[in-house]
C-alpha cells in the first residue's frame, strides 16, 4: 500500500482489530429470559448459518473446482476443522510421550485411528486428530489429553496449529546457514517452525549460522508473536516492527562508505529465504472460524490485492540472487493468489522464475493453480480490464486480471488515485458500502464540471453493459494467462480433510535491473506522500535533526527496491549528511556513548523508535568476569559481543540476552546505519539479576531459557541428581539438605556457594560429560540457600517435567501430600514461585494478557 500516512495507518487499523464477539452479534442466540438469566434459552441456541450465495455465486463462476465435484467442497467447508498440532524437533522423546500418554489417558472408545501423522509432513512430527476443538473440549473422555496438549504447547514441546499452515515453510528448503526474513509473522506458529527447523540438527550448547528474521505491522500482534517464539528458546531470532511492503534495506556501502573499509563485514541484509504470508481475505478459514460465512464478499480480495502485490514484490527485493520466495495465503481467490503471482513474474521478468515442485511432498494432496479468472465489481463480473468502467479502472487495476494489460487510452489524475486508496484500504466492507464511498469521494470533485460531466457519462454508458454481466457472466470476454500459474497449488478441503490455502514457490534467478524497478516503483504512484507524518509517527513529535532526516529520505525512496536497484540518487550534500552521521554513530558505539547526543545522554528507555527500548551491546567487563568465575564457563563458550541488553545504564541492567554470531553481525550492520531495524525482540534470555538477604558471589542468576545453551559449558555450582530425587524437587519444590533420599547429593549440595545453581537429571551411570552433552538431557535452575534447595522454575513449567521424568522412569506420578507442611526456604529471600520465566516485555508498551492467547494459530 505504499508509504502514505492514510494507507499505513489503516492497514495497522486492520490488524488491530480484535477478535468480534461472534456470541453477542450472532443472530440466531436466544434471547435473555425475562429475570435476566439466559440458561432455559441457550438450550435452543443453533450453530452459526453456513452460507453465503455470494460466496457459492462466486467461486462457481470461478471453477475453483470441478462441478461435480461442488456437493463435496461445500459439505467439507461445513464441518468443523479437525484439530492439529505439531511435534517440536528438538525434544523428539515428547513423540514417545505423547503415544504413551493417549494410551494410558484416553478411552479405547476412540481406536487406533483417532490419532494419527500427517503422512505429508517429515519425520512424523505432525499429527490429526478426528475431533475439533469444540469436541476436545466437551468430550470429557478428551478432556485429560486437550490438557496435555494445551500444557505442552505452552511450553514449546509441541505447537497447535492448522495442518495447511504448516504447508508453506515446508516448501522453502530451510538449511542451517540461511537468513530467513517472516515478512507478516504474526502470530507466529510458521516462525517457530522454521526455527524449528535451523535448530533441528544443531548440537547441545551449539548455535546455528542462520537467522530468522519476524517482522509484524502492528505492536500487538508482536507481543504474541514473542510469545509464541519465545518457548523456542533460541538466541537466533530477531523481531521486528515494520509495514512489510516498506521493510527497510541495510546497505552499509550505501550509507557509509567513506568510513567502511572491512570487507569481510557485513554489508548488506539479504535473505536466502523469504516467508510471504500475506494478509487476505482468509475464506480458507470457514471450517476454522466459521463467523466469516456471514461476512464474506467479493469486495475484501480485491480490496487487498494491491496491498499483497507490494509485500511480495518487497519480498523479492530483499531476496538474495539464489534464493527462494513462498507466496501463500489462506485464500481460494484467485484475485489474492494467481493474479498476484501472474503480477510479480510480469514485473520482474526473466529475473524470478515460478518453481515447479510437484515433485515434493509428494503425499500432500494439491490441485495446479488457474491459468483463467474473472473479476467481480459490484456485481459485475469482468473478463479483461478494458471492460471496466471507466470511473472503476482505478479500483479495478490491470494487474488483476490474467493479462495484466489494461487500456492504454486511460489517464489517471491525482484525484482518482485518492479515491482508489480509500476503497482498498477499506477491505472488510461490503460491496454496496464500497458503492457509497466511491460516491462520496467522487462527489469531491464537483467543482470541475468537465469531470463531473464525464462521470456521468461513463456511469451511464456502463449501466447497460453492468446488467447484462449481472444476467449472463459466461458471455463476456475473458483472457488466459500466459505464465505457468499451473505450477502454483492450491489446496482445497475435501482433498484431505483440511483448510484451504494458496502456495506458490518463486526463485529469485538474477537482480532486478533499473527498468524493472522504475516500473515497480511507478506503478503503485503513492510512495510516502507525508514523510513528516511519518517521521513523528516514528520518532515522536518533536522536531526530527536534518542528519536523520536525509537518512530517512532514503529509506522510503528504497521502499521497493534497495538504491542500487531502483537506480535513485542523491546529491553530495546528502551523502556528505549521511556520512556524518554514521561516522558519529559510529564513534558513539565504540566509546560507549550510543545513548548521547549533543553531550546530552537520552532518557532511558528511549532509543531511537518511540516506545521500543534500544538495543546495546552488554560490555561490563567485571560484571562478565564475576558471571564467568562462578559457574565455572569454559572459554570455548563466546561471550564477548554475544550479550546484549535493552538499559543502557550498566549498573542497572536486570537482564541480559545473548546472540548468536549472525544477529550480532546484524546489530552491528543496524547500529552503523543508524538504527533503521525498529526491533522489538532479540536473543535468548541468559543472565537475570538476582538479589539475596546473605548475598551471592554473583549478582547474576541463570535463567531458565538460557539453561539448555549454556549447560554443556558449565562446571561449576552444578548437581546430578537421582529421579527420585529430581522428582522430590519438582513436586515439593523446597528441600533441606537431610531430607534427600540421596544422601550424598544432600551433602554436595550443601557445599555448594549460596546463590544459583544446576541441578541435572542423571540416568542411570552416565558420566557428568555425557549428560550436559545430551539433547533430551533434562535440568533445572534452583537456588541454594543457608540450609536448603528451591526451585526456580514456574509451576507449569515445572509440571511439564514432572510428566516427563513421570513417562520416562516409569515413576508413579507424584501426587502432593496434603499433609506434609511445606518447607520455608531458610536464609534466603528467594521467591521461586515468583522468581520465574516470565514473559519479557521491557522492550514493547501496552502489553495485554489477551493478546497472548495461542491456542490453535495459523
Amino acid at each position: 500500500m505504499g508509504g502514505g500516512r492514510k494507507r499505513g495507518r489503516t492497514q495497522r487499523r486492520h490488524f488491530k482489530q480484535g477478535r468480534e464477539n461472534v456470541w453477542k452479534h450472532n443472530p440466531q442466540r436466544p434471547a435473555a429470559a425475562a429475570g435476566g438469566e439466559g440458561s432455559e434459552g441457550n438450550a435452543t441456541w443453533q450453530p452459526f448459518a453456513t452460507e453465503n450465495p455470494a460466496f457459492e455465486e462466486y467461486y462457481k463462476e470461478q471453477r475453483i473446482v470441478p462441478e461435480e465435484e461442488w456437493d463435496n467442497y461445500m459439505s467439507m467447508l461445513r464441518k468443523p476443522l479437525p484439530a492439529t498440532f505439531r511435534i517440536n524437533a528438538r525434544t523428539l522423546d515428547m513423540l514417545h510421550i505423547m503415544i504413551l500418554f493417549w494410551h494410558g489417558q484416553v478411552s479405547d472408545e476412540h481406536g487406533e485411528d483417532a490419532i494419527r501423522p500427517l503422512p505429508w509432513y517429515p519425520g512424523n512430527l505432525a499429527w490429526h486428530l478426528n475431533f475439533s476443538r469444540m469436541e476436545l473440549r466437551r468430550n470429557q473422555a478428551l478432556e485429560s489429553f486437550h490438557e496435555f496438549l494445551k500444557r505442552e504447547n505452552e511450553v514449546g514441546n509441541i505447537t497447535r496449529q492448522e495442518a495447511v499452515s504448516m504447508v508453506p515453510p515446508l516448501f522453502l528448503n530451510v538449511e542451517p546457514d540461511h537468513h530467513i526474513l517472516d515478512m507478516c509473522a504474526a502470530p507466529g506458529s510458521k516462525t517457530f517452525q522454521l526455527l524449528e527447523m535451523i535448530h533441528q540438527s544443531t548440537k547441545p550448547g551449539l548455535l546455528p549460522n542462520a537467522l530468522v528474521v519476524a517482522n509484524d505491522v502492528d505492536v500487538q500482534r508482536c507481543n504474541l508473536l514473542i510469545h509464541q517464539t519465545k518457548r523456542m528458546c533460541t538466541a537466533n531470532l530477531i523481531v521486528t516492527n515494520h509495514e512489510a511492503q516498506n521493510f527497510p534495506g541495510c546497505n552499509l556501502a550505501k550509507f557509509c562508505s567513506e568510513i567502511c573499509t572491512d570487507e569481510s563485514k557485513l554489508q548488506r541484509l539479504e535473505f536466502d529465504r523469504v516467508l510471504c504470508d500475506v494478509p487476505c481475505s482468509g475464506d480458507g478459514t470457514f471450517r476454522k472460524a466459521p463467523d466469516l460465512w456471514r461476512k464474506w464478499n467479493a469486495g475484501m480480495g480485491n480490496g487487498l490485492h494491491r496491498l499483497q502485490l507490494e509485500i511480495a514484490m518487497r519480498g523479492i527485493g530483499l531476496l538474495k540472487v539464489g534464493g527462494r520466495m513462498v507466496y501463500s495465503t489462506c485464500s481460494m481467490n484467485p484475485i489474492e493468489n494467481e493474479a498476484v503471482v501472474a503480477e510479480i513474474l510480469r514485473r520482474c521478468g526473466d529475473s524470478v522464475k515460478l518453481l515447479d515442485v510437484s515433485d515434493e511432498l509428494p503425499e500432500l494432496a494439491r490441485r495446479p493453480g488457474l491459468s483463467t479468472w474473472k473479476v467481480r465489481d459490484r456485481g459485475s463480473w469482468f473478463g479483461v480490464h478494458e471492460d471496466v468502467p471507466r470511473y472503476r479502472k482505478n479500483v479495478i487495476s490491470p494487474s488483476m486480471f490474467p493479462s495484466g494489460k489494461g487500456s492504454k487510452d486511460i489517464h489517471v489524475s491525482s484525484s482518482s488515485i485518492e479515491m482508489n486508496t480509500d476503497v482498498k484500504d477499506t477491505p472488510d466492507i461490503g460491496e454496496g458500502e464500497q458503492d457509497t464511498k466511491i460516491a462520496v469521494d467522487g462527489g469531491n470533485n464537483s467543482d470541475d464540471p468537465i469531470a463531473e460531466g464525464r462521470t456521468k457519462v461513463d456511469s451511464e454508458s456502463s449501466e447497460a453493459t453492468n446488467s447484462s454481466r449481472k444476467l449472463d457472466p459466461t458471455s463476456i470476454r475473458t483472457e488466459h494467462s500466459d505464465y505457468p500459474l499451473h505450477r502454483c497449488m492450491r489446496i482445497v478441503p475435501h482433498d484431505q480433510n483440511s483448510g484451504a490455502f494458496f502456495i506458490a514457490v518463486l526463485h529469485k534467478l538474477s537482480p532486478l535491473n533499473e527498468n524493472q524497478a522504475v516500473q515497480v516503483t511507478n506503478s503503485e504512484n503513492i510512495i510516502s506522500r507525508d514523510r513528516t507524518e511519518k517521521l513523528e509517527e516514528n520518532f515522536g513529535t518533536d522536531k526530527v535533526p536534518s542528519e536523520e532526516n536525509a537518512v530517512h529520505q532514503q529509506v522510503v525512496d528504497a521502499n521497493v527496491l534497495d538504491g542500487e536497484q531502483n537506480g535513485a540518487t542523491n546529491d553530495k550534500s546528502s551523502k556528505d549528511k549521511i556520512s556524518e552521521d554514521a561516522k558519529v554513530i559510529v564513534n558513539e558505539a565504540e566509546n560507549g556513548q550510543a545513548g548521547k547526543k549533543d553531550g546530552r545522554r537520552r532518557p532511558q528507555n528511549q532509543g531511537r523508535w518511540r516506545g521500543v527500548d534500544p538495543v546495546i551491546f552488554f560490555k561490563d567487563k567485571v560484571t562478565i568476569e564475576s558471571i564467568v568465575s562462578f559457574y565455572g564457563i569454559k572459554d570455548s563458550f563466546p561471550l564477548e559481543g554475544h550479550l546484549v541488553t535493552r538499559n543502557p545504564d550498566s549498573s542497572h541492567v536486570k537482564r541480559i540476552y545473548y546472540v548468536s554470531k549472525s544477529v550480532q553481525d546484524v546489530l552491528e550492520l543496524n547500529i552503523k546505519i543508524g538504527e533503521r531495524l525498529k526491533i522489538t525482540s532479540l536473543g535468548l534470555k541468559i543472565f537475570e539479576r538476582q538479589s539475596s538477604k546473605e548475598g551471592s558471589p554473583c549478582t547474576f542468576r541463570l535463567s531458565s531459557e538460557g539453561l539448555p545453551l549454556l549447560l554443556p559449558y558449565i562446571t561449576k555450582q552444578i548437581l546430578y541428581a537421582s529421579a527420585v530425587d529430581f522428582q522430590h524437587l519438582l513436586q515439593y519444590r523446597t528441600i533441606k539438605f537431610p531430607d534427600f533420599v540421596d544422601a550424598k547429593f544432600g551433602e554436595e549440595a550443601s557445599t555448594l556457594l549460596p546463590g544459583c545453581c544446576v541441578v541435572v537429571l542423571r540416568e542411570g551411570h552416565q558420566d557428568t560429560e555425557s549428560i550436559a552433552m545430551d539433547p533430551s538431557a533434562i535440568a533445572i535452575v534452583c537456588w541454594k540457600g543457608k540450609s536448603n534447595l528451591c526451585v526456580m522454575v514456574s509451576p507449569l513449567d515445572g509440571k511439564e517435567m514432572l510428566e516427563r521424568v513421570s513417562l520416562r522412569f516409569g515413576l508413579k506420578h507424584p501426587v502432593e501430600d496434603e499433609k506434609k507442611p511445606k518447607q520455608k526456604t531458610d536464609g534466603s529471600d528467594e521467591q521461586p514461585d515468583c522468581a520465574t520465566e516470565m514473559d519479557d516485555q521491557e522492550c514493547l508498551p501496552e502489553s495485554k494478557a489477551s493478546d497472548m492467547e495461542i491456542a490453535d494459530v495459523n
